[in-house]
Formats: C-alpha cells, sequence, structure tokens
C-alpha cells in the first residue's frame, strides 16, 4: 500500500507536494476506509481530488503512471529520453531534476524510493527499507565522473563484485536500476520485494479516452470469477442486462489480407507463423442478454456490445480494473471517473470498492461536487479529499481537506466548495 508520494519539478508541480494515505486519528468508516499495516500505522484506501481544469489533477496521476513506467522501461539507446517532464513555465526549473519521493508497504515491510533525474539521466536513485523506527539503505547510485555508480548496504545485499560490476554496466544513465537489476541473475531478496511490489502493486492509469472494454471482454474468458463478478455488478446497478456472454470466434482471412501481413517487415514472425498456419485470426465476441417485461410477459433479447451505450462499456471496464486490484491489492487510479458515468453510479463504483476487505487502493479526479455531500456521514472520511490549485506562475499546489478548521460547522461541503471556501475552482471573471 501507499503510504506517501512527493512531487517536485514534474509537469505542472514547481514546488514540492505531497500526497498523504495516512488516516488521521478519525475512526469514521474505520472498517472500510483504513487499514492498519503496522502497528499505529493506519493507511486509507481511497482518495479523490477535486480542481479546476488543468489545475494539475491528472498530472498527479500522470507522476505515479510515469514512476512505474520509468521503473521497468528498457531505453534503445543512450540517447533516448527519460520521458520526465520538468515545470516548464520557468527559467530555472527546465534545467533542473525532477524529483520523487514515494513511500509504500510490502506486506508489513515498509519502503522508501528515491528518485532524481532529467532527460537525460538519473543523478540519484535510493531505496531503503524499514526493521526499526530508522531506514535501512539497500541501495544507492549516483551520476559521478560521468556515469552511474552502484553501492549496497554489505550488511543486507550480499552480492558478489563480479554482480555489482554486471549492475553497474547494465545501469544505463536513461533507466532504473530495476530495469538493469532484471538482466542480471543475483539474489537480492530485500530488493526484489520491492521490485514485485512496484510489477503487481501499481496498475496503469485509467483516463476518460481508455478503451477498458476490450481487455475486460478478454478477462471474461479468462475468469469465471471476474464475469460473477461484473454480472453481480451490473444487476445491482440496474443496467436491465441479465447475462453477459463472451466467446471466441474465429475467422477466415482473405488471401490478399494475409499476403499483405506476411510481406510487411513489421509483423511479428510468431504472427506470421500463426497466418501461414490457420490463415484465420481469433477475436472475442462479446454480447449482453437484456430481460424487458412488456405486455407478453417477462421476454430476453440478446444484442451485441456495439449496441450498448459508452457508459456502459467504461462501467464493466472500470469495473474490472477495480476486480482485480481488489484480487491483487493494487493500487489502482483513474483520471475523471465520473466521464460516460452517471453520478449515482460514480458513488456506487466507490460504495462497492470500499465494501470489499482488500489492501487495494483507489484514487480518483473528479469534478463530480456532490461526493463532498456523502463526506463524514454517508461515504467518504475527510482525510480522503484533496485539491489542486494553480497559482499565477503556473504552478500546481496540492491540499487536504483536513487543512481546514471548522468542517464540522459546515453543514453542506459542496455549497462550501462551489462558493470557493476550499479554492480548487475556475477562475471565471
Amino acid at each position: 500500500m501507499i503510504q506517501e508520494l512527493k512531487i517536485k519539478n514534474f509537469m505542472s508541480f514547481r514546488d514540492e507536494v505531497t500526497l498523504s494515505f495516512e488516516a488521521t486519528k478519525d475512526t469514521t468508516f474505520e472498517g472500510y476506509h483504513v487499514v492498519e499495516v503496522a502497528p499505529g500505522v493506519r493507511l486509507l484506501r481511497f482518495a479523490m481530488v477535486y480542481g479546476a481544469n488543468a489545475s494539475g489533477k491528472s498530472n498527479l496521476l500522470y507522476a505515479l503512471d510515469f514512476l512505474q513506467d520509468f521503473i521497468f522501461a528498457k531505453p534503445g539507446d543512450l540517447e533516448e529520453s527519460t520521458g520526465a517532464i520538468p515545470f516548464k513555465l520557468d527559467a530555472v526549473t527546465p534545467k533542473e531534476p525532477s524529483e520523487f519521493s514515494l513511500k509504500f508497504y510490502v506486506g508489513n515491510t515498509k519502503y522508501w524510493y528515491e528518485l532524481k533525474l532529467d532527460q537525460q539521466r538519473v543523478y540519484l536513485e535510493r531505496l531503503y527499507y524499514y526493521t526499526s523506527n530508522q531506514p535501512t539503505k539497500l541501495f544507492e547510485r549516483t551520476w559521478a565522473n560521468g556515469e552511474s555508480v552502484l553501492t549496497f548496504n554489505p550488511s543486507v545485499i550480499k552480492i558478489s563484485n563480479a554482480a555489482k560490476e554486471e549492475l553497474s554496466l547494465k545501469c544505463l544513465p536513461n533507466m532504473s536500476f530495476f530495469a538493469a537489476r532484471k538482466q542480471v541473475n543475483v539474489a537480492m531478496k530485500e530488493i526484489d520485494a520491492a521490485r514485485e511490489w512496484f510489477s503487481t502493486g501499481i496498475m496503469p492509469i485509467i483516463e476518460p479516452q481508455t478503451e477498458m472494454f476490450d481487455y475486460a471482454s478478454k478477462k471474461m474468458v479468462e475468469d469465471s470469477d471476474l464475469k460473477q463478478y461484473l454480472l453481480n455488478f451490473i444487476h445491482q446497478a440496474d443496467f436491465n442486462i441479465s447475462d453477459v456472454k463472451t466467446d471466441i470466434v474465429k475467422r477466415t482471412l482473405p488471401q490478399n489480407f494475409i499476403n499483405m501481413m506476411l510481406s510487411d517487415d513489421n509483423t511479428p514472425s510468431d504472427i506470421k507463423e500463426k497466418l501461414k498456419k490457420d490463415k484465420s485470426i481469433e477475436s472475442i465476441r462479446t454480447q449482453f442478454v437484456h430481460t424487458v417485461i412488456n405486455e407478453r410477459g417477462e421476454e430476453q433479447y440478446t444484442l451485441t456490445a456495439g449496441s450498448q451505450s459508452e457508459g456502459t462499456k467504461r462501467t464493466i471496464g472500470i469495473e474490472s480494473a477495480v476486480f482485480l486490484a481488489l484480487q491483487e491489492q493494487s493500487f489502482l487510479f483513474v483520471d475523471e471517473i465520473e466521464a460516460s458515468l452517471h453520478p449515482e453510479l460514480v458513488e456506487f463504483i466507490i460504495q462497492q470498492f470500499l465494501s470489499q476487505k482488500s489492501r487495494a487502493q483507489l484514487l480518483v479526479t473528479t469534478h463530480y461536487d456532490p461526493l463532498l455531500n456523502t463526506v463524514g456521514d454517508d461515504l467518504i472520511r475527510k482525510d480522503s479529499v484533496w485539491f489542486t490549485e494553480k497559482d499565477d506562475s503556473g504552478n500546481t499546489d496540492l491540499y487536504s481537506l483536513v487543512e481546514y478548521k471548522g468542517l464540522n460547522r459546515i453543514r453542506s461541503l459542496q455549497k462550501a466548495y462551489r462558493n470557493g471556501v476550499f479554492g480548487a475552482l475556475p477562475n471565471i471573471k
């Protein structure tokens, strides 16, 4: 589980900001929202971020998405960019590195990862873990004399000089230590636990334009538990859908199309071999059974996926990701969760996620402010609410609802937000 994320000089975040999942002493919805990962350490399972358009809400999610991508990316050559994007509305910051700090738990063990890099190279990369209140360094990677320098804590990480030298050679300036580590056959149990968490503990970002339905259809073919989970959700959400049928269909391809694919150098060799052998292509067919009641009684009609609304398909896609996050105890983040969805459905998705016992975490950005009326006495905790606001210099600030005093005296948080009490609104003149 993620405890804390710090970002500096990345996209619209010029100054350092901190997103914390540590719960306050408030015990509201304790059993649903809070997981005690270690004695005295209580982490939230859900957070939502409000802010005006272009205020930096999405950039917060992109920062976490960038971290996961970079950790496993293997550049093609030394000239390939790391992908880091510094704050550009300033004369100084584009020349300075972006900085990240992530504290997270693997089981009951706390880790702390630090990264400082620009578009060409990594200047600092460190990993700690905690066996007491003080962090124990596992490895450090610095930039000196035109090359990456790796050092390990010999009391924890015991590797030969040969393995260390090989890791140093593999660790290109524009790649992470973890990507280099994958190429070297050496045992580093404590480091690999963190690496595995980065691989399975953070899911890819879901944006409004992310096509999730094909993914959901494919997963339903493979996983009957997912299909049942989605059917239960669909029935409770009253989609008028009584069943979802998924199967694999094989279509014979025209010979001229096959010849074109075989002659294309961009066609993977395994696909070419399959085309030569089968001369066909497999695809997943998803159909929806709708049950209606009319003057003739109850009737069922089977419709194609193309007949379903974008909202229905997006809901199924998001819920498939939620199911996987719950199963894998992963961190899932969704940008503009209300896109193509009815507001009550947004609340239902959050409610269903929180009702499942899991260490999974969900972070969403949204413009749907009626959710603020569920804070404190219905669905959402106060410490789960965050805001982004961009100042005149273009810098994004990130702050929590609990930073405001007198919240208990506010009858409607939604009205207070709309009246500008918490900022994070568009500046319409």
